[in-house]
């Protein structure tokens, strides 16, 4: 597999064939503390996109705790599955999941993982019985649960703060368009809908989005609608690369705020919303949540409240994010990455 240049630190890949499942881990940094960053399991085109999305995550995940002040490096792991996790038996999964905790061991404590796309807090709860490197466990085992509810949260934060700078009158009456509606999405959906906005949303899922509509009065748009339905706020909250340079020219919002990773699929698309007059909230600012979630309540030893506390001072750092991008005259994934730089580097956040 020819493997392409990488500012990371490490890439280790596995094949098992018994399984036909492909195990990867990027190690982008561990400037600040051990990289850390959760199991994605999925299935992938090829293995070679695998080694690639967990390295763009990988990168992601240090700046996220930079910006996030937390003690962490950045860090992924993809497991790229021979099928659907749900077409999968028992066994085969006990045995990935084994593998998985193998190669954790085999890095030393310079990688903890968490859940991700395909994993979940019971999945964590294996995988410790196996390896200490691993967080987000299930709270009947110990650990703080899932992180979806302080990810929601600190989303709905950063729309806040992206409504602001965008002159929006709080969130009261915009139209907040959530894109979907999984653990993380309907959460965000509840609390703009708890603030009085004009919720659509959709979902591949028609189930999810008739629950949207019947408890929050949400109106249902399809999947193929989200990047032409005019609306106040977007919020992505399903997989990445949701707007190019393309898309960007044409969606028709005044704030973008969502949980997705990798949201932009190039640079380009930044440098179009800023031109636009479109206030962007960096994902790995804005989805930070999860991790502040897991690292603060496991590894840092944080309450609740204290989670709480750093999740909703999202809204705060985006705020500093777009008075530097403002006072640049540049994006604000410029300004929000010159932030983790100063940490990175040795400098106080802002």
């Amino acid at each position: 597999m020819a493997l392409p240049e990488w500012d990371g630190e490490l890439t280790s890949v596995r094949h098992d064939p018994d399984t036909g499942a492909w195990f990867v881990i990027g190690v982008h940094s561990t400037r600040l503390g051990p990289a850390s960053g959760g199991t994605r399991a999925m299935v992938y085109p090829d293995p070679a996109d695998a080694v690639a999305d967990a390295r763009r995550l990988a990168g992601a995940m240090t700046l996220k705790m930079a910006v996030a002040g937390l003690p962490m490096g950045g860090g992924k792991s993809v497991i790229a599955l021979p099928a659907p996790r749900a077409a999968l038996d028992d066994a085969t999964w006990q045995r990935i999941l084994a593998l998985h905790a193998a190669n954790l061991n085999l890095l030393g404590g310079n990688y903890t993982t968490g859940p991700d796309v395909g994993t979940n807090s019971a999945d964590m709860d294996t995988l410790r019985t196996l390896t200490p490197h691993a967080f987000g466990r299930s709270t009947a085992a110990g650990g703080p649960g899932t992180s979806a509810p302080a990810t929601a949260l600190g989303v709905f934060a950063a729309i806040r703060a992206g409504a602001a700078e965008a002159g929006l009158d709080g969130v009261d009456g915009l139209r907040v368009l959530v894109q979907g509606l999984g653990a993380v999405g309907s959460g965000v959906a509840r609390h703009a809908a708890e603030a009085g906005a004009k919720l659509i949303v959709t979902d591949v899922d028609p189930a999810r989005c008739a629950t949207a509509a019947e408890t929050f009065g949400a109106e249902v748009v399809g999947p193929a609608d989200v990047l032409t339905r005019e609306c106040d706020v977007l919020v992505p909250c399903a997989t990445g690369g949701l707007l190019d340079g393309a898309t960007a020219r044409e969606v028709p919002c005044a704030v973008i705020a969502g949980a997705a990773n990798n949201l932009l699929a190039d640079p380009v698309a930044a440098d179009v919303l800023r031109r636009r007059g479109i206030t962007y909230a960096p994902d790995f600012v804005a989805n930070a949540g999860g991790a502040i979630h897991l690292v603060g309540r496991e590894v840092l030893g944080w309450d609740a409240g204290r989670v709480t506390e750093r999740t909703l001072a999202i809204g705060d750092t985006l705020a500093a994010v777009f008075a530097d991008a403002r006072e640049h005259a540049t994006t604000t994934v410029e300004a929000a990455e010159r932030v983790a730089v100063r940490t990175l580097t040795g400098g106080a956040p802002r």
